[in-house]
């Protein structure tokens, strides 16, 4: 690990742990929620906006981003931090989960995959030494090694398969990344739901030798139960001196329980997207603001709550902006929802660092179940 990309744990409470990776551009405090910035934006926020929420790095989309508009044009302009204005740390992910998405449209062999552009048809080829090659172009901090994930449920002998050759994929990308002191490689384990096989490819990346983790090929349609059983023993087969990030993962119960099961880093749509469909993430649970039941409720979202759209707006104004198809709505209900997910990371860090996180959990647990509160 580059002396200047460091991993600090400062305390744990049960497998929850709580710490801070330095990066030349700033620190993260983990465990850390990365909003998801696709096109080099965090839809509806103003990057100072996701800044203010408690954010301390996005995730930008090496798949979105190399076909517009090209990580060689992006790099012309001065790389993506410049491009998006956003100056702390991003993480790029490596492109392959929005290929294999691409089901119908890729052609995939031991080199890499070949695909059609779902905005043009264009043809392209992603391998490992090209995914190294658009996160270098782009500038990331965090790149993620290019790898297979299927989509589950899949057979045994189709998890191995493409476990092992994301494996073969994750010794090529860290040949490719070669040496960039400042920024840091991840390497990703595969093995679906099968537990001997998540070992085999934590022993293989482990041997390969990364600056962080990532358990992937998660949260693709398995269930929380299932998942959960697979975070039970996952990130213990990872080395505990390096961060260990849960792809694409998740809604609020979801990322309390990873992260008591020891996951450091999460990243997902949900808050963003939830925000611009009306659905929005209260520490009593999700409210619908399109439901009528708000139609003349004077009162904010959540009370306890210091997000602008909490502060400064009631629930009737919110109903009748989403209702009405005003911009507005998209950006009050996306701010107080990464708010929220924030406000949830920063209660975990300081449970774990106080050594209160089952009291946290379980108060997060039940103030959850009481549902939001009673109509006007």
């Amino acid at each position: 690990m580059s002396e200047l990309f460091k991993f600090e744990l400062k305390a744990t409470d049960g497998k929850a742990r709580t710490g801070v990776i330095e990066t030349p551009r700033g620190d993260i405090r983990t465990p850390a929620f990365m909003p998801v910035g696709t096109a080099a934006t965090v839809k509806a926020m103003m990057p100072e906006s996701v800044r203010a929420t408690g954010a301390d790095i996005l995730l930008g989309n090496t798949y979105h981003l190399m076909l517009r508009p090209t990580a060689e044009r992006i790099d012309r302009l001065g790389g993506l931090h410049k491009f998006m204005n956003w100056q702390r740390p991003i993480l790029t992910d490596s492109g392959g989960f929005q290929v294999m998405s691409l089901a119908g449209l890729r052609k995939l062999t031991e080199k890499g995959v070949t695909f059609k552009s779902h905005i043009d048809g264009s043809r392209h080829e992603l391998t490992p030494e090209r995914s190294m090659e658009i996160q270098r172009l782009l500038g990331s901090d965090i790149v993620m090694c290019f790898d297979e994930c299927p989509a589950l449920p899949a057979d045994r002998d189709r998890i191995a398969e493409s476990m092992r050759l994301s494996m073969r994929w994750a010794e090529r990308s860290k040949d490719a990344f070669g040496d960039r002191p400042g920024h840091a490689l991840f390497g990703i384990m595969q093995g679906g739901l099968e537990q001997d096989l998540r070992e085999e490819s934590a022993k293989a990346l482990t041997d390969i030798g990364f600056d962080g983790y990532a358990v992937g090929g998660l949260a693709v349609g398995e269930g929380q139960e299932a998942m959960f059983g697979c975070l039970d023993y996952a990130p213990d087969m990872l080395p505990q001196d390096k961060p260990r990030y849960l792809m694409g993962v998740g809604k609020p119960d979801d990322i309390v329980g990873a992260v008591a099961r020891g996951i450091d880093m999460m990243d997902c749509v949900l808050p963003s997207r939830s925000g611009r469909t009306g659905q929005v993430f209260t520490r009593r649970g999700v409210v619908n603001i399109k439901n009528a039941r708000h139609a003349d409720d004077p009162r904010p979202l959540d009370e306890e709550c210091s997000c602008p759209a909490c502060s400064n707006y009631c629930r009737a104004y919110l109903h009748h902006v989403f209702r009405a198809n005003e911009m507005i709505s998209g950006m009050l209900l996306t701010w107080h929802n990464l708010h929220y997910f924030q406000e949830i990371m920063q209660g975990m860090r300081d449970a774990i660092a106080a050594g209160t996180f089952g009291a946290w959990q379980k108060d997060f647990h039940d103030t959850r179940a009481e549902g939001d509160i009673e109509p006007v």
